[in-house]
């Protein structure tokens, strides 16, 4: 039977050294996101962060991306482009993704925050789409199949529909990835659908977990500069993404 890849300890190891250096760079870029302060600036620091940690950043140069994060703000969903001229306010609703390579193994991880305060319902669009991928996570036991993660988000954000009493948009078209010495690999992982179906999970699987949300439509449409995605109604929207791997003892989440 078909299995999503396996890493031996060793291999899992190398990769968490590697998520680790991709979540010391989001954490750094959470610090310097200030009102005023360039999503540029922002690239920098993660750039920064990762090469003082004898890392590459994954994004720079991937089919042509020019910078080392996305930064998402607002109505764009993923890999928008840090520029000098988009400067943060408070209030923004800002999405990070971040890649590192360390020893030729890859990490990936994303979040969601506010510049500031947030209003409740953009506090409770990240919060969602964290509690969806907290729910994919925990079916990231060997046994189960792709699908079967794809249908634990899915149920994740139903489940933080009916808590926040509102209606989230599950993004269509986008969702995590196998990950390993190459950044995107097969599987593709949908964020939603039926369970039971796709390659299994076995001790040392790992795929990148990452739903989208946003608080109006699923649709999107790519701006001009033929990276960065929007919702195609101007709604708001939140990602989260970790690098996670499948072992006997249970997930073991590779970017903390």
């Amino acid at each position: 039977r078909k299995v999503v890849a396996q890493r031996s300890a060793g291999e899992l190891d190398a990769m968490a050294a590697a998520g680790a250096l991709v979540a010391a760079a989001l954490k750094a870029v959470r610090a310097a996101a200030q009102p005023g302060v360039s999503t540029l600036e922002l690239d920098e620091v993660a750039e920064g962060v990762i090469r003082s940690g004898g890392g590459i950043p994954s994004f720079l140069g991937y089919h042509g991306f020019p910078a080392s994060i996305c930064s998402s703000v607002n109505d764009r969903v993923v890999h928008g482009i840090p520029t000098a001229d988009e400067v943060l306010a408070s209030g923004d609703l800002v999405s990070i993704d971040c890649g590192a390579i360390l020893d030729g193994w890859h990490g990936d991880s994303a979040f969601t925050f506010g510049v500031g305060p947030l209003i409740p319902a953009d506090e409770a669009l990240s919060e969602a789409t964290r509690l969806s991928m907290e729910a994919g996570i925990a079916a990231m036991v060997p046994g189960n199949r792709l699908t079967d993660v794809s249908h634990a988000i899915e149920t994740g954000t139903h489940a933080a529909e009916q808590a926040h009493d509102r209606k989230y948009g599950i993004v269509a078209g986008y969702g995590g990835h196998g990950i390993g010495r190459q950044m995107h690999m097969d599987p593709f992982l949908p964020n939603e659908g039926a369970p039971g179906r796709g390659p299994y999970l076995a001790p040392g699987s790992v795929l990148a977990i990452e739903p989208m949300l946003t608080l109006g439509t699923a649709r999107t449409k790519v701006l001009a500069d033929e990276w960065t995605v929007i919702t195609s109604d101007g709604s708001r929207a939140a990602h989260w993404e970790h690098t996670v791997a499948a072992t006997e003892d249970g997930p073991r989440i590779l970017t903390l």
